[in-house]
């Protein structure tokens, strides 16, 4: 009796020590949520955010003399899953703050879970405008759809003398629509002709054939078509554009600066014109080079606009947690809303009152199978 006692208290003594060294370590770790697309139709998106936050994590490991540990949650393309992935690093993994999501739609879905958890969420290429609004712990180092879509509509009038405009959009895709809206509302106040959208076609995420789409469009003789939506779709549907004999201009927006765009779309893509973040071209601030020079070293390939944006949005949250001096999620949340004049790898991160980046815009196209700059569009003051 005696000697089974003594094995229980020996037992009790040992995990009391592993559960007081696992306190210990936690009590050294800050986790930061990842909350990204890593599988699903979004999934090349997700990774190259997440090549960014991985880098930036390299490079800045500690804040406040604490390890930072990176907690990635796979919101799988899917709105709904978005949510559950968010509300397990809120609830389960206690992250003080978030990065993510590639994909307004996700991001949105999210947007009551942080809010209500009082977690920061800080997304690194989400533009819908209704991500940050009305929600005080979701924030951006991006520009918003508004300005993205004027971009593209003066992009349209100015640069290819258009006078009528097509759109294609998906439209199960919170981000394609919203940006179709900004950018039909801007060119038909450029155009001063209320019927200068000749039309306007839906397709949903997935579809593989769009030769009815294609083939209403050519019948309006478009100047040019905007087509708002995600890569994989957005690049078949010129590629069928161009079997089907229509050689109409075709502009887009920042979604499509991915690498499987040009694998998909191949030799059909070539003189497509988009909007997007940044450019390795022209580096912006001292922290972009220093981006480039180690993504290059790390990585062996030029960084995508977004990989750039989730680099700044890690590094934009240890700045906030090292100037609020706390690990608290809400003093966090405070010190990011306060962010001005912070230098990213994708230029000077300043946040408005509804915790959207004040950001400059980069159109560029697709040639010799390379995305290629072409030109800097300041913000609209």
């Amino acid at each position: 009796m005696k000697k089974s006692l003594l094995v229980v208290l020996i037992l009790v003594l040992i995990a009391s020590l592993f559960l007081a060294g696992c306190s210990k370590e936690e009590e050294d770790v800050i986790k930061i949520g990842v909350f990204e697309p890593i599988t699903g139709a979004n999934a090349a998106g997700g990774e190259l955010e997440v090549e960014g936050v991985k880098l930036a994590n390299k490079l800045y490991p500690e804040v406040l003399g604490k390890k930072v540990e990176l907690v990635i949650a796979d919101n799988k393309s899917d709105v709904v899953e978005a949510a559950s992935a968010a509300a397990r690093l809120v609830d389960r993994d206690k992250v003080v703050a978030i990065v993510g999501s590639w994909g307004s739609g996700f991001s949105m879905a999210a947007g009551d879970i942080v809010r209500d958890g009082k977690v920061p969420a800080v997304a690194a290429s989400a533009t819908n405008p209704l991500v940050t609004l009305d929600n005080d712990y979701y924030f951006r180092v991006c520009f918003i759809d508004p300005f993205q879509g004027t971009v593209m509509a003066n992009y349209a009038y100015n640069n290819l003398g258009a006078k009528k405009v097509a759109i294609v959009r998906e439209v199960n895709n919170d981000y394609a629509v919203g940006l179709a809206k900004f950018f039909e509302d801007a060119f038909v106040e450029l155009s001063g002709d209320s019927n200068a959208i000749v039309a306007v076609t839906n397709y949903n995420t997935g579809d593989q054939d769009f030769s009815s789409q294609l083939l209403n469009i050519a019948s309006k003789n478009p100047d040019v078509i905007f087509a708002p939506g995600n890569f994989t779709e957005s690049a078949l549907i010129i590629k069928q554009a161009r079997q089907l004999g229509i050689d109409v201009p075709f502009i887009g927006g920042d979604t499509w600066e991915t690498p499987e765009f040009i694998e998909v779309g191949g030799a059909d893509v070539e003189g497509v014109v988009f909007s997007t973040f940044f450019t390795s071209e022209v580096p912006i601030t001292k922290e972009s080079e220093k981006f480039l020079a180690e993504y290059r070293k790390e990585y062996n390939k030029e960084p995508a606009a977004v990989t750039a944006l989730g680099y700044d949005a890690y590094i934009l949250i240890l700045d906030a947690i090292e100037r609020a001096g706390s690990t608290d999620p809400v003093k966090i949340r405070e010190a990011i809303a306060k962010t001005q004049n912070f230098e990213g790898a994708a230029g000077i991160i300043t946040l408005d009152e509804n915790g959207d980046a004040v950001k400059s815009a980069v159109i560029k196209t697709v040639k010799d199978g390379k995305f290629t700059y072409l030109d800097t569009i300041e913000p609209i003051q």
